[in-house]
This record gives structure tokens, sequence and C-alpha cells, in this order.
């Protein structure tokens, strides 16, 4: 698998880190991987060697001179080499979430598609923590994925005494996401700034919505997916997530296409203002949050505009009648309702 991983970046003329991080046997490894692969121009680099040796090592490997750096963890962070895209790091279980986070950011710098091959034991003699860290890498391999490990690298570490029940309480009775959200609270709040809550959407829709565990049969992989759905925050993002989905899983499932619609209705829900989404039959009630609505006017505006279709009641809801046509594809009908609504109160165009 190395040699193949090796020759693979050769081909299209990139370059490799080989991560070893034990100086006692890196000369070693590095002599393996030389037999291995006879043909790769390799060096050593670490922490031990000559400054100036050190320096024209890597120079030689930033001016392409070389094609593999067999090293320490020394150039875990400050490296920008967009011909390095595959790094292989040895004993990968040695390494903290954090450090490997980093290790793994010194590829895909460019437009290049990167490899990261993690070189663990037999995972029956891995511990506990070891393996938790290395499924951690394995499910946040999207860009911008470093607060999610370092998230799971806190919970898999145990926090330090600002956690602990000594100070905090007992925060596993909240949980991390709860914890930070009050923290974020209090620390506005001692700023003497005005505290508003999130708008958090309920959408009530006659369908089935969820991920099944024949699409994602992993309850780890499938909590987590379920995690992330609840965090986004925008369609560009929802739409990157599907394209994740099918690339990983494979064609989706009507229930999984249900959950992520019903994930889009409630981002433009959020944007317009909607507290609550109800769609029943011929009817659909939209409850709206006049903390959260940026032009109220703009609904009033929207109801003069069109009183065939929208009634707009005193405590802010507005109800629209389903034609049979419509009660039919209740979806695709409050998606445009959403969208004319967002027109009116934001004065701008959703395009989706």
């Amino acid at each position: 698998m190395i040699r193949e991983a090796i020759l693979k970046e050769l081909a299209r003329k990139g370059q490799i880190f080989f991560i070893h991080n034990n100086i006692a046997s890196i000369d070693r490894i590095a002599a393996k991987l030389q037999t291995l692969v006879p043909r790769v121009r390799l060096e050593v680099a670490h922490g031990r060697l000559n400054e100036d040796i050190l320096e024209k090592v890597m120079l030689r490997f930033v001016h392409k001179e070389i094609d593999m750096l067999v090293c320490t963890t020394i150039v875990e962070s400050g490296l920008d080499i967009p011909s390095a895209n595959t790094i292989l790091v040895n004993r990968a279980d040695r390494f903290g979430l954090a450090q490997m986070y980093q290790l793994r950011g010194r590829v895909g710098r460019s437009e290049e598609q990167a490899y990261a091959y993690l070189f663990i034991p037999p995972e029956s003699t891995l511990g506990r923590d070891a393996l938790k860290r290395l499924k951690v890498l394995m499910e946040h391999s999207d860009l911008g994925s470093g607060f999610q490990i370092a998230m799971n690298d806190l919970k898999i570490r145990g926090g330090g005494t600002i956690l602990g029940a000594s100070q905090s309480g007992h925060i596993s009775a909240v949980g991390y996401d709860m914890f930070l959200k009050l923290m974020e609270e209090a620390i506005v709040k001692m700023k003497g700034e005005p505290v508003q809550e999130p708008l958090d959407p309920e959408i009530h829709l006659p369908m089935a919505a969820y991920i099944p565990e024949m699409y994602i049969s992993d309850i780890d992989q499938r909590l987590t997916a379920y995690r992330r759905l609840s965090r986004l925050g925008g369609v560009q993002e929802l739409t990157d997530f599907k394209t994740e989905l099918l690339d990983r899983f494979g064609p989706m499932p009507q229930e999984a296409e249900n959950l992520l619609m019903k994930i889009f209705l409630k981002i433009l829900a959020r944007r317009c203002g909607v507290k609550r989404l109800d769609v029943s039959g011929s009817r659909a009630h939209l409850h709206f949050s006049e903390a959260h609505l940026s032009r109220p006017s703009g609904l009033i505006e929207m109801v003069q505009e069109f009183p065939e279709r929208f009634q707009l009641t005193p405590d802010s809801v507005i109800k629209v009648r389903l034609t049979r046509e419509e009660a039919g594809r209740p979806i695709s009908r409050v998606k445009n309702i959403l969208k004319q609504i967002d027109q009116h109160v934001n004065f701008l165009e959703f395009n989706m």
C-alpha cells in the first residue's frame, strides 16, 4: 500500500510526506522506503539535525529537488507546499487528535485531490481512546472540521478545571454544545449586551423524514450526520453535505431525501423569521417570531398583494389555503411560499 501510494503521487509529479515520529529508527525506516521504491528521491528531517543541514533539506523539498520527506512531526505547522498532496503517517494511534489534524492539513493545499494514509497496528491491540480518535478523524474529513475535531478531542480526553465539577458543575448533564451556548450567553450578559435567542424553527410536515439504518448502518455515523444536519446554517452547506452523503453512501432513500428537504425548509424559515410551520391537508400555517422579523411590513405588503392566497392573523400567523394539486405536493408549495416571503421581508432573491 505504501509503495502504491508513493508511485501514484510520483505519477502525477507530486510530493510526499512520510511521518515517523521516532528519531532513533527514522533512518532505518527511510532506508526501507528507499528499498521499497528505489526511484523515489527522499531525505530525512528531524529536530536533532544540524540547523544548516535541516534548512538545506527543507529547501530542497520546497524546490522539488526531492520527492519524499521522511520526517518527524516538525512539519505539523507552518508549511504550505501545494505540490505535496500525499501524507503517510506511521503509528497514527500514537498521535493526539489536534496533532493528527495539523499533520493532515499539510496536504490538500491546492486544487489536487489529497490523500492521507494512517497506519496503525491491528485494532485488537489499540486502546479505546486511540480507536475513538481515529474514528473522529475519519468522520470529520471535510473542510473546516477543525472545531468539531477539537470538541471530540475534549470529549475523549476530558476537560481541565474550567470544565470540572468543582467550577462548572457536572457538564455531562447538559452536554458540551449546551455548555458552550450558556457560556456565550453569560459573556454577552456580562458585557451588558442584549441577548437574543437564536431562532430554531419547528417544521411539521406529513412525511417520514429520517436516516434509515439500511442507508447508514453505523450508529455513530448516523448520529454524527444528524448533528451536522442540525448545525447547517446555509443552503450551500446543505448542498455540500448532500453531495458528501451521495459520495460516501450512494443514492439516498426517500426518507433521507425528505429529511434534507425538511432541513432546507428550516433554513428558509429561519431567514423569514418563521418559528413554526404546520402543513396539514389543504392548509399551511406559518407562525412568525416578531423578534426575528427583519421587516414586518413586508408581510403586510405581501398579504395585501395576494389577498386571495394569504391571510394574516393578529397573532402573526399567515394562513395559506392549498389547492388540491398543491396539497398533493406540499413541500414544493411551502418552499415557494417561503421564497416569496423571503423576497418581501429581506429584499433578497433566494435561488435554489
